[in-house]
């Protein structure tokens, strides 16, 4: 037999949820072809089986959240009858390995009573520390719920669960009075939120909530882009089968400003700064009630021409789930372009532990001011730049504008 795993599917994750499986008990699967999809905060995606056979058991349930490492399912390679028991594993519960150093448990008639809160804080998961961090949160109103008093997971959501309505209420009202009744709703449907939008959804708070975001946005004469685009983008589709569109161009003359001002490549870490030497460009790919940044890699290293086979190529892989874990990962600067919806431009939010997100407004025709106030028609385009404020002063985040800028509208690097 061979062991599943819930894979490792990057430093700071520790657990993922399986959100499908894709072949049933009894049924063959050949080598690295998928068999289950997983989400975790970084990425929605399938995974394939490590070897050829025949899946004989299923361990976790679909919807059921565990830590990376644990056993999910069981594949015979000798293809022989499968077992086809599911032995499922309790939804939203998790499990944490306990450190080599935890003593073995005592018998069932000596359990020791569960430990106060305060007590296990060293037994704690990252998972739960970095909740704690973010939450400021003091474990000594924490009850665990774990195998001797610890705090897991679950403990501090149903804690924060409690908080929140608590810290939100109002003063009572000096005389009692009668509530007054809820206003009548039309007919809904009421549908839990997907893994991916929860993931989402927290991955967003916890950024607004660590970043102070601040956006500059800056007018581009795009028309030397447009002429050179409208001249090779038959070609373009002709000869490499996709099309050529704004966003390679304004990939390019990003690397060229990150390389310009390293700072806006940088991350935080507590209280030091760190300078990635690679250009490391994530570009916002919308999905069906989501999105997910995959990162090409070395971008100021490719042409226009690369650069657009592998936005192509990360887009749809990404639509049909299956991107690799690491794909999603190492970005150290993001562009999410919201024009290709008629959007002029907007404010996004930024992609921790980066420091700062190029938006990209659509490029319309307009009739500008150019040199002895003559009237002429410009290819105009409004890009935004969203920065931390811990890190990045305005002037800094003009400059690195300023330099993308200048490298669009003198634009002078053919595609082909």
């Amino acid at each position: 037999m061979i062991d599943v795993v819930m894979p490792q599917m990057g430093e700071s994750i520790v657990e993922g949820t399986l959100t499908k499986w894709l072949k049933k008990p009894g049924e063959r699967v050949e080598r690295d072809e998928a068999l289950f999809e997983i989400s975790t905060d970084k990425v929605d995606t399938e995974i394939p089986a490590p070897a050829a056979g025949t899946l004989a058991e299923v361990l976790v349930e679909e919807g059921v959240t565990v830590a990376i490492n644990t056993v999910v399912a069981r594949l015979d390679e000798a293809g022989g009858a499968a077992v086809a028991a599911v032995a499922p594993v309790a939804a939203a519960a998790a499990p944490e390995p306990e450190p080599a150093h935890a003593p073995p448990a005592a018998p069932p008639e000596a359990a020791p009573a569960p430990p106060p809160a305060e007590e296990p804080a060293g037994r704690l998961s990252p998972l739960v520390r970095r909740m704690v961090r973010e939450h400021n949160i003091d474990l000594k109103q924490v009850k665990g719920a774990g195998e001797g008093g610890r705090i897991t997971k679950q403990d501090i959501e149903a804690y924060l669960a409690q908080r929140a309505p608590a810290a939100a209420a109002p003063p009572p009202p000096v005389a009692a009075a009668p509530p007054a009744p809820k206003p009548a709703v039309g007919r809904a449907r009421i549908e839990p939120m997907s893994v991916m939008r929860q993931r989402i959804a927290e991955h967003m708070v916890m950024s607004k909530r660590v970043s102070p975001h601040v956006t500059t946005v800056h007018k581009v004469d795009m028309t030397k882009v447009a002429r050179l685009r409208e001249r090779h983008k038959d070609e373009v589709k002709q000869r490499h089968g996709f099309s050529l569109t704004y966003l390679p161009f304004i990939t390019r003359a990003a690397a060229a400003a990150l390389r310009a001002f390293p700072l806006v490549n940088a991350s935080i870490d507590g209280t030091s700064v760190v300078y990635h030497e690679e250009i490391n460009i994530g570009i916002a790919v919308a999905l069906e009630g989501g999105l997910i940044v995959p990162v090409i890699r070395q971008a100021d290293e490719k042409t226009v021409l690369g650069l657009q086979r592998a936005i192509v190529d990360l887009a749809s892989r990404a639509r049909s789930k299956q991107l690799k874990p690491d794909e999603v990962q190492g970005g150290t600067f993001s562009i999410t372009n919201f024009g290709s919806y008629g959007s002029l431009f907007g404010t996004p939010v930024i992609n921790q532990p980066q420091v700062a997100i190029l938006g990209v407004g659509t490029v319309e025709k307009t009739p500008v001011v150019v040199e002895d106030d003559a009237i002429a028609i410009r290819s105009i385009g409004l890009l935004g730049l969203t920065f931390d404020h811990r890190l990045l002063d305005g002037a800094v985040a003009d400059q690195f504008m300023g330099k993308l800028k200048s490298v669009l509208e003198g634009w002078c690097e053919e595609v082909l």
